[in-house]
């Protein structure tokens, strides 16, 4: 279980503060998606820390002290973040889960859903997506005529086409972990951030001839990310309603 933790959350308010310990009802977001880790009974827990890494680390080891943090030290994009665990997890043989560290709404029986999913399909890569009214800021989902996933595009690559689809990349994924530091490998950073995305993997396993599927969840207010303070605040609201 890989949990991506590194950013900086520009948007946030505070720079000082790492973006998933910002507080939802009293809690950082991080605590929420431990939790969500911890509900899958996983053999490894390995938060990515880099901003604020040590205040991080500290939360970690006090909220889930099976846990083991590994650094991102320089901000390279989400597939350089994985391809950190490699030392911890390229032989575990295992699917290995990527959650996002910012998206603390997931519930425990839609991520049971997404295994389930990703094994009754012997897939080598599962993806989660959803289908929201205003895609902004998220990964498209594209998709074959036949509704086979062909790739995740980042909005600032995107065509106004592709900008114009609703269904989105969650950033939640299953991967084999024989399949996916391999992956990571090729993976290049020639986009308009100049970042080496993990969404890139599944081109890569597509062409390797590796099953690569998405699946879909209805329940867009799930996988919402919080990025700016009207994303924690709507959060704040929709855990409200929930509990």
């Amino acid at each position: 279980m890989v949990i991506l933790a590194a950013g900086k959350g520009k948007r946030m308010g505070n720079p000082d503060l790492a973006k998933v310990l910002a507080p939802l009802h009293g809690r950082p977001l991080l605590g929420y998606v431990l939790d969500q880790a911890r509900a899958l009974r996983p053999d490894a827990i390995v938060p990515i820390i880099g901003h604020q890494r040590d205040a991080v680390r500290a939360y970690v080891e006090e909220e889930c002290p099976e846990a083991r943090c590994v650094e991102q030290l320089e901000q390279l994009g989400t597939g350089h973040a994985v391809l950190q665990t490699r030392p911890l997890l390229m032989d575990a043989q295992a699917d290995v889960i990527i959650l996002s560290g910012d998206v603390p709404l997931l519930t425990s029986d839609t991520l049971h859903l997404l295994v389930r999913t990703h094994r009754d399909h012997d897939a080598s890569c599962t993806v989660l997506t959803t289908t929201v009214d205003d895609p902004t800021g998220y990964g498209r989902i594209v998709r074959a005529d036949d509704g086979a996933l062909l790739r995740i595009v980042e909005q600032k690559d995107a065509t106004p086409e592709e900008q114009a689809i609703q269904e989105i990349n969650s950033g939640v994924y299953v991967v084999r972990s024989e399949d996916l530091y391999p992956a990571l490998d090729l993976v290049q950073n020639a986009n308009a951030q100049g970042e080496y995305y993990v969404t890139d993997i599944i081109n890569i396993l597509q062409r390797r001839g590796a099953t690569v599927i998405a699946h879909h969840t209805d329940d867009a207010i799930e996988v919402q990310g919080i990025n700016t303070v009207a994303d924690l605040e709507r959060a704040s609201e929709l855990y409200a309603q929930r509990s």
